[in-house]
């Protein structure tokens, strides 16, 4: 069953972006295994962007994860760190697909509860917000999750893998 969620333009998102708690259940699962399950996730959005979602670290599976060289900066939130997860039975690593901030410190404090939470890139796993698998947000750079009631097209980011 696929929530009825009120529909949101990216455009009506603010800059700098807001935070805030997810009303539902964010799951993403690779093959059958269950990365990550919460119902206590928060989200940020920010113009021309579908939201990001963001996982307690309780909720999510860390013993499949390993921290890489990575990284990359936001102004609002500070240094990102990366991850590769490892899956079980000797599947191929998935490099990079996962970032957390361990001292989200940008130019705006209010995110300070984020740290050490986990976001997902969708892909190569499936994520789902309730019911609904969602779409990925074009590009590479921002992850942002897009769920049906999402509107507005989204901003790619090429280019910003330059930081």
């Amino acid at each position: 069953m696929v929530s009825n969620l009120p529909k949101e333009n990216i455009w009506d998102y603010p800059r700098p972006p807001a935070i805030e708690p997810v009303q539902g259940r964010l799951r993403v699962i690779y093959n059958e295994t269950v990365l990550a399950d919460t119902t206590s996730a928060l989200r940020i959005l920010e113009t021309g962007h579908p939201p990001t979602y963001y996982i307690p670290p309780q909720d999510v599976k860390q013993k499949y994860l390993k921290r890489n060289t990575k990284s990359s900066f936001c102004e609002y939130k500070g240094l990102a760190s990366y991850y590769d997860f490892y899956p079980p039975n000797n599947q191929p690593i998935v490099s990079s697909r996962i970032w957390s901030y361990g001292n989200p410190n940008g130019t705006h404090g209010k995110f300070s509860a984020i740290k050490d939470y986990y976001s997902f890139y969708v892909g190569p796993w499936d994520c789902y917000f309730n019911e609904e698998k969602v779409e990925a947000q074009p590009g590479d750079f921002y992850g942002g999750w897009k769920t049906k009631n999402i509107e507005g097209k989204a901003n790619a980011g090429s280019g910003a893998w330059g930081l």
